[in-house]
């Protein structure tokens, strides 16, 4: 059976008719074709499918898309703004080299910005327990706990203004 799914991604409203069964990461994946956030594990274990719902980091991967019906949703692709500049959170990934292959970098940037968004200047352990549901297998995340200091540090510059 097929239910209606209607919600905002990235800011712009999405509708779509879909298998009640259908998880959040395969209506963002198949059928809006945003393909930035990945499916790693399948259990909502590694945190690769990690996007913003209604302002909070969820895992894509353990809910239904219908379940998320009326939400706003962000996914990796609408962080950056329109013109390409990078958020805040994105540019220190890029510039303390908090990523490797790159796979896991999408739900940790997702999954960092709504941690900075209430740790202005979190401390190592801190980050590090953020960290708890987001695996790398790439790194030993020294770069990506830099990275998502540096990125708090500068959301909470950019939102001091």
């Amino acid at each position: 059976m097929s239910v209606k799914v209607s919600l905002k991604v990235n800011g712009k409203p999405a509708t779509a008719e879909v298998e009640e069964r259908t998880l959040l990461v395969t209506f963002i994946r198949e059928t809006l074709r945003l393909t930035g956030t990945h499916v790693g594990c399948d259990t909502a274990q590694c945190g690769a499918c990690t996007v913003s719902m209604n302002g909070k980091a969820v895992k894509s991967c353990s809910m239904l898309a219908m379940q998320a019906e009326g939400a706003d949703i962000t996914t990796i692709e609408g962080v950056a703004k329109a013109d390409g500049t990078l958020h805040p959170m994105q540019a220190a990934f890029k510039e303390h080299h908090g990523l490797q292959c790159g796979f896991c970098t999408p739900g940790m940037v997702m999954n960092a910005i709504d941690f900075a968004n209430s740790h202005a200047n979190p401390s190592e352990q801190e980050i590090r327990e953020a960290l708890e549901g987001n695996l790398c297998r790439c790194t030993g995340y020294h770069n990506i706990v830099k990275a998502i200091g540096a990125g708090a540090k500068a959301m909470a510059a950019a939102a001091a203004g």
